[in-house]
């Protein structure tokens, strides 16, 4: 068994509201809260949703009062936001308004493009999003975060994110610190219907063949569901 440090990280309100869980945190204060809690339970890095989109610096802004306070008791935080969306879709340019601060160490990387939404009466997908990243809007993210001195995560919601991937790394050029990190999606998947591969040993045997002989780090997320109960944090620490 190769076994390296195990890494831990929580993300701690994704886009779920009060009315799905009136624990989830939103506020800044709420955020602050448990992102301290969580750290001191053992996690290493923390993602979070922030509650405004659009202008990047009034979003890079909003991500600021919930980690101030966190920076301030744990200046070696790990905290890292979402994409911003704007007026012409995706827009990252608040990732570098939060690296210039020297704060924000993580960065995030969407290498891919994929549907996301839910199910209807008959059990078949309908609504949701095509949450697309192009080739071109990728290398932006890639470059930025080069730029900026943040190793991204990079989120892999199907396996052309991971081919992807893997060519940047092939030719030299992902970002210093990136990790990757698998997304295994249970039916529920984020908004209802599943997405990717599914939370199986399988899967994650697939993607580790994709990974080959690559030394950057990953780890595994199961959304919509519990990657300990699933059995799948164990094997994962099992593979290394």
């Amino acid at each position: 068994m190769n076994r390296g440090p195990v890494i831990i990280e929580t993300a701690i309100n994704g886009n779920r509201t009060k009315e799905h869980n009136p624990n989830v945190p939103r506020s800044h204060e709420e955020l602050a809260t448990d992102t301290l809690e969580t750290l001191a339970a053992g996690a290493s890095i923390i993602h979070n949703h922030g509650s405004v989109f659009g202008d990047p610096q009034v979003v890079a802004d909003d991500y600021l009062a919930g980690w101030m306070p966190v920076f301030a008791e744990r200046p070696d935080a790990l905290l890292y936001p979402t994409a911003n969306y704007g007026p012409n879709g995706l827009n990252f340019e608040h990732l570098h308004l939060l690296a210039e601060t020297g704060l924000m160490k993580v960065s995030l990387c969407d290498p891919g493009s994929t549907n996301l939404g839910g199910l209807d009466a008959d059990g078949l997908p309908t609504a949701g999003i095509v949450y697309a990243n192009s080739f071109d809007s990728i290398r932006v993210q890639m470059e930025q975060a080069a730029t900026d001195r943040v190793g991204p995560s990079l989120a892999i919601y199907e396996p052309a994110f991971m081919r992807t991937t893997m060519l940047y790394w092939k030719a030299g050029k992902l970002p210093a610190g990136s990790m990757i990190k698998f997304y295994l999606s249970e039916e529920r998947g984020y908004l209802g219907a599943p997405f990717g591969l599914p939370p199986t040993k399988l899967a994650l045997d697939a993607y580790l063949e994709m990974l080959g002989d690559c030394p950057v780090p990953w780890a595994l997320s199961v959304v919509g569901g519990d990657p300990v109960e699933s059995g799948l944090a164990e094997y994962a620490i099992e593979r290394g």
